[in-house]
């Protein structure tokens, strides 16, 4: 039998990641659903998006949100589930920090000047919003218990813990 993803693994994983999709609920309760760029830095999961944007402007009203991301595979890979809440991310010490882990992760076309508690590149400004999970669940594909079946997808789930994030870590299953 195998054992649950160690939460080490999810946020090694949730730190590689080149691609997430970011879940939010729309002032009249409908789904938004759209990719974006993110790092994980302290624990928690960054993101940035236009004043204006759809999804601000869902964050603004409901934070509840979930990041996912993974492997478009359906035999093979990891995929991951983040929830918690978006909190605007204001001080410009943490937003410098969440600026060097942008330029550092997708290269130097991912710079941002950042005053006014926001982001700032030739397209305008750009808030930044942490995401600190309180629930990550890690979904794993291919052989499982020692089969595979061509005929159905063998998924398990299980909620991981976050280790570094004592006050904030996620509800678990995990010893």
């Amino acid at each position: 039998m195998r054992t649950a993803t160690a939460w080490s693994e999810g946020r090694e994983r949730l730190a590689a990641a080149q691609l997430y999709w970011l879940s939010t609920v729309r002032h009249d309760g409908r789904p938004h659903v759209t990719p974006l760029l993110s790092v994980w830095l302290d624990g928690a999961l960054y993101f940035c998006t236009g004043p204006t944007e759809q999804k601000a402007r869902n964050l603004e009203r409901n934070p509840h949100c979930a990041l996912t991301t993974g492997a478009n595979a359906l035999h093979e890979g990891l995929d991951l589930v983040v929830e918690g809440e978006a909190a605007a991310v204001r001080d410009d010490t943490t937003l410098r920090r969440i600026a060097e882990a942008y330029v550092q992760k997708y290269g130097e076309e991912w710079t941002f000047q950042v005053r006014d508690g926001a982001f700032h590149h030739e397209g305008g400004e750009a808030l930044v919003y942490e995401v600190a999970p309180t629930t990550a669940f890690g979904f794993r594909k291919g052989d499982w218990a020692g089969f595979r079946s061509s005929k159905c997808l063998n998924i398990w789930a299980v909620q991981l813990v976050a280790t570094n994030r004592p006050s904030r870590s996620p509800a678990t299953s995990e010893p």
